[in-house]
């Protein structure tokens, strides 16, 4: 397979997810709430969420116009790995429901994509420690 052609894919795959569930609470946060859970901070939910959708809708442009490039693979495992994070502790800490663990596997699964993405996007001199 193509290293180009699968970077592209996993970007638009990324980019599609985020611009769906980010846009989802600015549009209707009562929908949004009935399967997360009733929210405190509106305002944050509505933040998080229009910051998810920006990114979601760069992955979909940076795929558009093949510029899939080792800073936007890693910006997208970085929000990938900070989602998940969140996620996972939230969730043991009772402070939002266990659907979230549904997203948090998604982010998995994305950040393991983007690492391989990256291991044959950086050149071998770049992945090695020199000592």
């Amino acid at each position: 397979m193509d290293d180009r052609q699968d970077a592209r894919r996993l970007a638009r795959l990324m980019g599609w997810y985020y611009l769906v569930t980010g846009i989802w609470p600015l549009l209707h946060i009562r929908s949004f709430e009935w399967i997360t859970g009733r929210k405190t901070d509106k305002w944050l939910v509505k933040a998080v969420g229009a910051l998810i959708t920006v990114t979601g809708g760069t992955l979909l442009l940076a795929a558009e116009r093949d510029r899939v490039g080792p800073e936007v693979a890693t910006l997208a495992a970085g929000n990938a790995a900070a989602l998940t994070a969140v996620d996972v502790v939230y969730v043991a800490k009772r402070r939002i429901r266990p659907v979230y663990l549904l997203d948090a596997v998604l982010e998995v699964a994305l950040l393991a994509g983007w690492f391989g993405v990256l291991r044959r996007m950086l050149p071998e001199r770049a992945r090695t420690t020199e000592g």
